[in-house]
């Protein structure tokens, strides 16, 4: 490093009390700086909303305008902040009624995080926060080290002048100082604030769980369509591999009788084809389109009258109106020739020729269309998987909560999913495809791990000045003579950093999901919920506390690693002073999730961003048609970042700047569970596949967290030397472990199945008619579709019945062509 020496940053110079205060200071300036840059954004994007909802009806109020589910929502008003009252007081029974089981869990845990926090922000500002002002000399903001505890004036306990790093105290000076500036009974109060919080999150979790059980079971008790008498029965051997056969072996079962049987079949041709077709399709459209003249290029003429119609048009027009009204703003008022387009043939397709686009693609067409009608009535190899419904939801209950066959992995029945949540494609893949895709992804996620933990040791060496000094000493010190630029390097930079790829790599995950083979679309989701939990979990929060710390700096990871198995307690000791550490870090993380970035979740930003976007690449009326649907509500998108937020919170609740971490955490939950709820229920479609089971995903993160949280208060008092403390926190960790196993024992059944008690007729709630599908009120799949004479609520491969899509053109307004002058529009 030549003439820079890293020991004379502002941040360890000094003796001890001076280097204290610098990184009070320094604590303090990117706290204050964090809050400035989140409320000044989340303040802009929120008013930018209440401007912009009454206006943009078509985005802000989609669900409310294209489901049938939500109307029976109340209207919001108009005004500037009118909304929020109504908003605030729809009703846990309005919710379920127009968003489904799935929005419900959603919502309520954000209630029981709010109440865990309430109350333990309580505890910590009135009883933690004063002792540790009191007897361990704690100030505003949070002295992130265990230096921090004695400040007295008896040299043994001053850090000496060029000390090492704040996350490296001599442990002796420590030890020493801790038992002469408190005494050892208030290491007490950290053993029982830690039995008393696990102990509120157990019983919040369980008394949540009750809840949500007893809705279920009567939400889904008084159902009895399709779906719900349905089971998926996989494993059928080769012999039974016949409707006719598999329904006299259930009803020999005696448990019910077979309504139909749907026995899955090698579609893969035909469903190639229809692939194929779609592609042919959308290329004939666009070349109808191209000589038809809908475009958003216009003539002369058309451009001043197009001029003059946004005139007359209203200031407050909608950003999305319906299909029609988008389309004829882009309708342009010219024809042109005919397209052309290359085709290659001959030996290797290095032969090629330019023909008409619009006769290829028709010829295409046709001959697709003869394919396909022929393929329909072909017989296709039958596969060991079948939709059997029966004549009850009771006889489908005992089905699949029984053991239909004797021999293991043969005639496995559970739930059906809703017809349109099966994907169909994957219905025929074998057994060996899925278990071969399934460990191809998990490696891939290992592989995956290992990246996200190359690219965060640069993220989390900002947090510390001192690793910046020692891979760019001529930044470091730049940034230590200006504390602002250092607040926003070291604390604003990682933690947009963190937020960026919570947004980005759900993208990854969600395509790593479906490649799996999964069944339904509630499996995938399910799916993304458990690996984008485990990428946060893992790597935004163990490794980030591994690598985020002076204690572990960027040139010694590798010493560190590689004396892992020699000196464990060296580990258990740097990563207890990390966690202590990091706080004011995941501080500055949480006031930006909370306060900054939620806001722009309300003005459904990428949604804005991307929307000019595919525009500019949309060409057909379909393609029009596409841009106008609502934005998608993925939970697996969403949920495993607020749980993350939850364990942070639990994991830093009684540690020293817990009443900090409590307070923002609150505002997270409170801010978060109120932008949710406007977009579950009128902004954004989502899709309820799982009936509230990612509860089940949720309890065992919680009780995740809850084990971190007892391990780290076991780690810091054996850091304080309090062992026999530390000791008493390991009956606490084992009660914990078995509390997982009775939580998963007595609850996961009855988040799975309904119980035959609950079954009945009468509708749990006013508002869901009696027999209504559990998906009339949660999808677009409802009654309509129930009572489709051709497909319905039937469980069958759409490619075998689905009317073969006629070409989607615009009515053409060009005039003065001597091409085709009209244009058939079909949907």
């Amino acid at each position: 490093m030549g003439e820079y020496n890293c020991s004379l940053l502002s941040s360890g110079s000094g003796a001890g009390k001076d280097a204290i205060n610098n990184q009070h200071n320094q604590d303090q300036t990117a706290l204050y700086t964090q809050l400035v840059i989140s409320i000044a954004l989340g303040a802009g994007a929120f008013i930018t909303f209440c401007i912009l909802r009454p206006r943009w009806t078509g985005l802000y109020a989609a669900r409310k305008r294209q489901k049938n589910a939500a109307s029976q929502l109340p209207p919001l008003p108009d005004t500037f902040f009118g909304w929020m009252p109504v908003l605030y007081n729809i009703s846990d029974e309005q919710v379920l009624a127009s968003a489904g089981l799935d929005a419900y869990v959603f919502l309520s845990f954000f209630k029981m995080a709010i109440k865990f926090l309430a109350v333990t922000f309580f505890f910590a500002l009135v009883v933690i926060l004063p002792v540790n002002v009191h007897y361990m000399g704690y100030s505003f903001p949070p002295r992130t080290t265990v230096a921090t505890m004695n400040q007295s004036p008896n040299p043994d306990n001053i850090l000496p002048r060029n000390a090492i790093p704040r996350s490296q105290p001599d442990m002796a000076v420590l030890a020493n100082g801790f038992r002469q500036s408190s005494p050892s009974s208030i290491l007490w109060m950290y053993v029982v604030f830690t039995y008393l919080f696990s102990a509120l999150a157990m019983y919040l979790l369980v008394t949540t769980t009750q809840k949500i059980i007893n809705i279920r079971q009567e939400y889904l008790g008084s159902q009895t369509t399709v779906t719900d008498r349905t089971i998926r029965l996989s494993g059928i051997p080769p012999d039974l591999r016949d409707e006719a056969k598999l329904t006299e072996t259930i009803e020999s079962l005696e448990i019910g009788r077979v309504e139909s049987v749907i026995l899955c079949c090698d579609w893969k041709e035909l469903d190639d084809m229809m692939a194929e077709r779609l592609i042919f399709l959308r290329q004939l459209e666009e070349a109808w389109t191209v000589h038809l003249g809908y475009s958003r290029a216009l003539s002369t003429q058309a451009s001043r009258d197009r001029a003059q119609s946004r005139a007359a048009v209203r200031e407050d027009a909608p950003l999305l109106e319906n299909g029609e009204h988008h389309e004829q703003s882009h309708v342009a008022a010219y024809g042109q020739d005919r397209p052309k387009t290359r085709i290659w043939y001959g030996f290797l397709g290095l032969q090629s020729r330019t023909v008409d686009a619009i006769d290829y693609f028709e010829e295409r067409l046709r001959r697709l269309d003869e394919k396909i009608k022929t393929a329909r009535n072909k017989d296709f190899t039958p596969m060991p998987l079948a939709f059997v419904t029966l004549d009850s939801v009771a006889a489908c209950q005992m089905a699949v909560q029984a053991t239909m066959d004797p021999k293991p992995m043969q005639l496995l029945a559970n739930p059906a999913p809703a017809p349109s949540d099966v994907i169909w494609q994957n219905t025929y893949l074998t057994r060996s495809s899925r278990i071969t895709r399934a460990w191809s992804v998990t490696l891939m996620i290992l592989i995956l791990t290992v990246f996200w933990t190359a690219l965060l040791v640069p993220i989390a060496g900002l947090v510390s000045i001192k690793s910046i000094c020692q891979v760019w000493p001529e930044l470091a010190f730049a940034l230590d003579s200006n504390p602002i630029s250092q607040s926003l390097v070291a604390t604003g930079l990682p933690t947009a950093l963190i937020s960026l790829l919570t947004v980005l790599v759900p993208f990854l995950y969600y395509w790593l999901s479906t490649q799996q083979g999964m069944l339904s679309q509630g499996e995938v989701e399910m799916s993304l919920i458990s690996k984008n939990f485990f990428f946060t979990f893992f790597n935004l929060f163990v490794l980030f506390t591994i690598f985020g710390t002076a204690s572990i700096s960027y040139s010694k990871i590798n010493d560190t690693l590689a004396g892992a198995g020699k000196d464990a307690s060296e580990i258990a000791r740097k990563l207890a002073t990390s966690l202590q550490d990091l706080d004011y870090f995941y501080i500055n993380l949480i006031i930006l999730q909370a306060l900054g970035l939620f806001p722009f979740r309300l003005l459904e930003f990428g949604a804005v961003a991307l929307y000019p976007i595919y525009l500019i690449g949309a060409k057909t009326p379909r393609d029009y048609a596409e841009l106008v649907q609502p934005p998608v509500f993925s939970y697996g998108f969403y949920l495993p970042q607020t749980l993350l937020i939850f364990v942070i919170c639990t994991v830093y609740s009684v540690l020293q700047s817990s009443w900090l971490i409590l307070f923002f955490g609150l505002v997270y939950f409170l801010i978060g569970g109120f932008i949710y709820k406007y977009q579950l229920l009128y902004a954004m479609d989502h899709r309820q596949h799982s009936t509230g089971q990612a509860w089940l995903i949720i309890g065992n993160c919680v009780v995740l967290g809850l084990i971190c949280f007892e391990i780290a208060m076991a780690g810091l008092l054996a850091l304080r030397t309090a062992f026999y403390r530390s000791i008493l926190i390991i009956p606490l960790l084992v009660g914990t472990i078995w509390f997982n196993v009775f939580f998963r024992r007595t609850f996961e059944p009855l988040m799975k199945f309904i119980a035959l008690r609950s079954l009945h007729s009468k509708a749990p709630l006013d508002d869901v008619p009696v027999g209504e599908s559990r998906y009339a009120l949660e999808t677009d799949h409802g009654r309509a579709v129930d009572e489709d004479d051709e497909t319905g609520l039937r469980y069958i491969n759409p490619s075998l019945i689905v009317p073969l899509e006629e070409v989607w053109l615009a009515k053409s307004r060009a005039n003065g062509t001597n091409h085709r002058d009209e244009a058939v529009e079909d949907v």
